[in-house]
């Protein structure tokens, strides 16, 4: 089974985690060596004091014809042949070794006719103590490595954690909600210590509110202006249709429309912007409302039902944005134009050169064309628009064997939270 992490204990937090087990294991371990070390060489150092001192007894005892203590002996079975050839060349030494199965400290030193007179002296209780020394220095490493990971994992997923939630709140913003903040606590109490994590929340407020500062000046520029715009305009089209009829006449009335078109435009934009739209849910035939959208075009384009559905949607929304992919469709591209409905998924495809590469990858962009193709580019970016409303799914490609392809998948669920209409329901 794969360990599932929580989302706020990421690469960071992993990272950090190895790092603080591995400083605690490193200096564990280097503590214990040293421990190790210095106990062993104390106790070592004093059972060759001891073992010295009582060779020393039986050389004297030795010299002078005395019996030897307990433990002494010339040639003692046992003794370890590298210190019996040391004492042999004439000097004296001590080593551990085993002796009928326990731990013994040897001392020996030379005797006469080449002969060497040995001590042996019971090393098992020092064995024993370095023995539960190595065994505390690994417990208490052991503890105070986990107690160290269990506070250091503790201090840094309460950093990752703020890092988490300060992520999540640039990607609200980066997804339209410029309301989102962060709102991180230390930044709220100027009298708590600011650290790196608090900087950039700071930051990140302080820019979302200049970015919504800026956007909500704009839609405003922009909703001002197309209003300002209606009241003149609906004068000019009233004076258009005085005029007498010829062809300056239609020049005129033409402008004046694609005037008021574009005033409309914006003014659907600005009211985009603001993200407040509200649905107003019908249950609707895919293929009916199709059919509808293409009479309404005035366009000739075929419309293929491969398998209707009925879903519950805003109508003038939805038919809002099938008709400016219709449109598009039939002014950048070439015939034939075929809209098709498959359950819930409609699509609108031409058979010109296709969507251009910026599109594709950024998607629609207000007033930019490419060719020189007239428009404003407005139709695509509404249509993107009134999608999301719906809460649909608005995607732009090409097919393989040319022409665009707009498709327009609707959710199961609508955007208030009602259920799905099936196919066929009454």
């Amino acid at each position: 089974m794969r360990l599932t992490l929580p989302r706020w204990a990421g690469p960071l937090a992993v990272k950090s985690a190895l790092f603080i087990t591995a400083m605690c294991c490193a200096l564990a371990a280097l503590l214990g060596v040293l421990v190790h070390v210095s106990v062993t060489h104390r106790t070592v150092g004093e059972a060759r004091d001891l073992a010295l001192s009582r060779l020393a007894d039986a050389t004297a005892a030795y010299e002078a014809g005395d019996p030897l203590l307990p433990g002494a002996g010339l040639d003692p079975d046992g003794l370890p042949a590298p210190l019996r050839e040391l004492a042999a060349a004439g000097n004296r030494g001590t080593m551990v070794a085993d002796r009928q199965g326990r731990p013994t400290m040897w001392a020996a030193g030379p005797a006469d006719r080449g002969r060497v007179l040995a001590v042996a002296v019971d090393y098992a209780q020092q064995a024993r103590t370095i023995d539960g020394l190595d065994q505390a220095i690994v417990w208490s490493s052991a503890l105070a490595t986990g107690a160290t990971v269990l506070v250091g994992a503790f201090a840094v997923t309460r950093v990752t954690r703020r890092l988490h939630a300060t992520a999540q709140v640039a990607r609200r913003i980066s997804a339209g909600d410029l309301d989102a903040r962060v709102h991180d606590a230390r930044t709220r109490d100027p009298s708590r210590p600011q650290d790196e994590v608090a900087a950039v929340a700071a930051a990140l407020d302080s820019m979302a509110a200049s970015l919504q500062g800026k956007l909500q000046a704009e839609q405003r520029f922009t909703a001002d202006v197309a209003h300002e715009l209606r009241t003149p305009l609906t004068g000019l089209h009233a004076a258009a249709e005085l005029l007498p009829p010829g062809r300056p006449t239609e020049l005129v009335r033409d402008r004046v429309a694609a005037l008021r078109t574009l005033t409309e435009d914006l003014l659907e934009i600005s009211r985009l912007d603001t993200g407040r739209e509200r649905l107003d849910l019908a249950v609707e035939e895919l293929g009916v409302l199709a059919g509808r959208v293409v009479r309404a075009s005035g366009t000739e384009t075929r419309v293929q039902v491969v398998r209707d559905a009925r879903v519950e949607t805003d109508r003038r929304r939805l038919e809002r944005v099938l008709g400016n992919l219709v449109a598009n469709a039939h002014k950048h591209g070439r015939p034939p134009v075929v809209l098709t409905v498959d359950g819930p998924v409609v699509t609108v495809r031409d058979h010109g050169d296709g969507y251009p590469e910026y599109l594709l990858a950024h998607g629609p962009q207000r007033f930019r064309t490419e060719g020189g193709s007239k428009g404003h580019g407005l139709g695509l970016t509404i249509a993107l628009g009134q999608a999301e409303v719906l809460g649909a799914r608005l995607e732009f490609g090409n097919a393989p064997d040319g022409g665009a392809v707009a498709r327009l998948t609707l959710p199961l669920t609508p955007p208030n939270g009602g259920p799905a209409v099936p196919d066929g329901a009454v």
